[in-house]
């Protein structure tokens, strides 16, 4: 048996869909950053099953899974600190508690 393209969309469709529903259900907002990790290499999945199989000369997908990575890197580093600052001032990271940006 032969992995084909169908099954790492398969695999990068579930890990969004697991990351989209952690995402949306959790309030801890350590584990939402977690959640939008796993979409974005979700995402990078499918990048490297489209490139490998569509084009294979190129390393486009590749490229942009780097590039993915490095923008999700950027924005655990933002987002941590965000969180570190919210702990500080709440003494809790519950997403449900910080209304900061509410009227």
């Amino acid at each position: 048996m032969t992995i084909g393209l169908t099954h790492y969309l398969v695999l990068s469709a579930v890990l969004f869909c697991i990351g989209l529903y952690g995402a949306l259900t959790r309030r801890n907002a350590v584990i939402i950053l977690m959640c939008i990790e796993i979409m974005l290499n979700a995402v990078n999945i499918s990048l490297v099953a489209f490139s490998s199989y569509v084009v294979p000369q190129l390393l486009t997908g590749q490229v942009f899974a780097i590039f993915v990575m490095v923008v999700a890197a950027a924005e655990v580093a933002v987002g941590l600190a965000i969180v570190f600052a919210i702990f500080r001032h709440f003494s809790g990271i519950d997403t449900n508690d910080i209304n900061l940006m509410k009227w």
